[in-house]
């Protein structure tokens, strides 16, 4: 989306320039932003710059040996030298602690939270057949299915949304696990052979919500934010991303956490397990959804004293 040369919304000049992977998802997950912002101020002006990431280039290492931010730390440069006003995420791309300088501006209303399977069987979890292959680079779904699926193979494919479908209908797998959000932001839920339930294969922090992330200092473009923020998931957000950072932040062991506001109270359902899926731990905590810090700490309290501290080791040593 080009832009006019000037805009009487936009008093620095130009449009906002907006910073984004170059995905089909990514560039959809744009005009959701752009549209809600437009809807509050129909004369702004957006121009989309796409910038490849390290994770975009890097298509053949193991995600979980890949670090911090590799989806999103060019991104938040490219906000630093003021070549950006706004940058895009999926929340769930992102370091739990982020660059000096830069704050998550807005946080939108979330998409289905839920992991979902598709397979070229058109079959649930439970009657693939015995030894069929299951794509996903993710240790977290990993170890769900090693758990609930125990009969299936587990194979590493990597891409964005089209190329693991496309890799998941025989070509490399015969099915995968992928995010409901992304499905249907995509226009292509009708794929999904089942939704997954988010108490069972618990999602990672920020699963299907997106962030938009300014610098900490650009008054104007965090007011316009402020428009668009969803309270509700804010505190959602806050509770999970708490919760990671409590345990570690970028430790790359299998682990969720699903936050969900219910009237004036969160409910949060955690995950933990080694890789391979032979210790694990799930349980629930609830508080006030406005002292999401407090559930964080509560969930991290709980995991510890339910044997949870020694499978957090375990789950490091094993990765080791």
């Amino acid at each position: 989306m080009t832009s006019a040369s000037d805009s009487s919304s936009n008093p620095s000049g130009g449009a906002i320039k907006v910073g984004s992977r170059g995905s089909a998802l990514a560039l959809i997950q744009d005009e959701v932003v752009i549209g809600r912002l437009k809807a509050n101020d129909p004369e702004l002006e957006f121009a989309i710059d796409t910038i490849r990431t390290r994770g975009d280039i890097d298509q053949t290492s193991r995600l979980a040996g890949l670090g911090l931010g590799i989806f999103v730390k060019e991104l938040e440069q490219e906000l630093l030298d003021g070549k950006l006003d706004i940058a895009v995420h999926s929340l769930k791309d992102m370091p739990t602690l982020l660059a000096d300088g830069l704050v998550l501006g807005a946080v939108l209303s979330r998409e289905d939270p839920r992991d979902v399977l598709v397979n070229r069987f058109g079959c649930s979890m439970e009657e693939l057949p015995e030894g069929c292959k299951i794509g996903t680079s993710s240790p977290r779904r990993a170890a769900q299915l090693k758990m609930y699926a125990p009969h299936v193979e587990i194979v590493s494919i990597r891409g964005n949304v089209e190329t693991r479908l496309r890799k998941a209908k025989g070509e490399e797998a015969d099915g995968a696990i992928l995010a409901a959000a992304g499905m249907v932001r995509l226009g292509i839920a009708d794929q999904v052979t089942e939704y997954l339930s988010a108490q069972q294969f618990v999602p990672p922090p920020g699963q299907g919500i997106l962030a938009v992330e300014a610098r900490a200092d650009d008054d104007r473009m965090l007011e316009l934010l402020r428009a668009i923020e969803d309270a509700d998931t804010r505190f959602e957000a806050t509770a999970e991303r708490a919760f990671l950072e409590r345990i570690g932040g970028g430790c790359s062991v299998p682990v969720g956490a699903f936050a969900r506001c219910v009237e004036d109270n969160m409910v949060m359902t955690i995950f933990m397990s080694t890789e391979d899926a032979e210790q694990s731990f799930t349980t629930k905590v609830q508080g006030l959804k406005r002292d999401p810090l407090q559930l964080a700490n509560d969930a991290f309290l709980a995991l510890s004293e339910r044997g949870g501290a020694e499978l957090l080791a375990a789950a490091r040593a094993s990765q080791s």
